[in-house]
């Protein structure tokens, strides 16, 4: 099978190509990666790996990208493992395993000291070192609130300058947490945004800050702040001025001055690293739903 098709590397700068990758992610998980355009286009530090056949058709991808992250205080030079697929027809050929092999070499020879991906299938990547992560979430009561200087807006994706907006704080955004967390990683905060109706994001103007949120039931759950500094959580709950009972946590605390209880995360998807130990990274942890990728 692999003879008849032509393996591409670090192919978006071709706009079909891109495309046929949109294409298979929206057939096969049914996410439509074609959002990112609104945002200024796909992170540029990715290297895709994909076949293709006669058609332009993109059958198999896996990808890599840069996606350095602050563990224990210290900014590790990690590559994020994204967008692996196989259209059905060209499964069980070993395509898969072919490209992932490919991936992690090109990573290995970059000099990443670290490789991170999620998946719901962790036993695929058991043989290439990737170990899970257990995540916690945080939970806790409303806490006192200080005043506000003005209520948050609600920013609004369709909108080009609320857009400039969050890019801009992105960019120069201080690491949610000093346990685990993303240094900037903008394209996926966005795109995780567009892709769920449920995420609201907020400008808190008096703190220059975006908050990336839902409301489930009374609970308040919060997914992650970027932001040039970290307000307070009391700071942050004035600004928002939303009706809750309840708080929970989407990454670690430790900039918040605020506490709660760990519970464990039980998402879709296991959070996996190789090149560290799960134990290199402190409990309790999680890393922010807005890094999804």
């Amino acid at each position: 099978m692999l003879e008849t098709l032509t393996l591409r590397e670090g192919y978006f700068e071709d706009p079909n190509a891109f495309r046929a990758l949109a294409d298979l992610l929206q057939d096969v998980f049914g996410i439509d990666i074609g959002l990112q355009g609104r945002f200024g286009g796909p992170d540029p530090s990715s290297m895709p790996f994909g076949y293709f056949d006669g058609t332009g058709r993109c059958v198999a991808n896996f990808s890599v990208f840069s996606m350095p992250l602050v563990i224990n205080g210290r900014v590790v030079k990690a590559a994020g493992f994204q967008s692996g697929a196989v259209r059905p027809a060209f499964r069980g050929q070993g395509i898969y395993r072919d490209l992932m092999q490919r991936a992690f070499a090109w990573a290995d020879k970059q000099g990443f000291e670290a490789g991170v991906l999620l998946t719901d299938k962790p036993e695929l990547y058991h043989d290439y070192s990737f170990r899970v992560v257990p995540q916690f979430s945080v939970c806790g009561e409303v806490t006192q609130t200080v005043p506000a200087e003005a209520e948050a807006r609600e920013i609004d994706l369709e909108d080009m300058d609320d857009v400039a907006l969050v890019l801009s704080i992105l960019a120069d955004r201080e690491p949610v947490s000093r346990q685990l967390s993303v240094v900037r990683q903008s394209e996926m905060f966005l795109l995780n945004a567009a892709l769920d109706p449920e995420i609201r994001l907020s400008d808190l103007p008096g703190f220059d800050a975006i908050l990336a949120w839902k409301l489930h039931g009374g609970t308040l759950q919060m997914l992650d702040i970027a932001a040039r500094q970290i307000p307070s959580m009391s700071e942050i709950r004035s600004a928002l001025s939303v009706q809750h009972d309840r708080i929970e946590v989407f990454f670690p605390t430790d900039r918040l001055e605020w506490s709660g209880n760990a519970r464990v995360y039980d998402g879709s998807c296991a959070l996996m690293v190789r090149g560290l130990q799960p134990s290199d990274i402190p409990t309790p942890s999680m890393l922010s739903p807005m890094a999804d990728f």
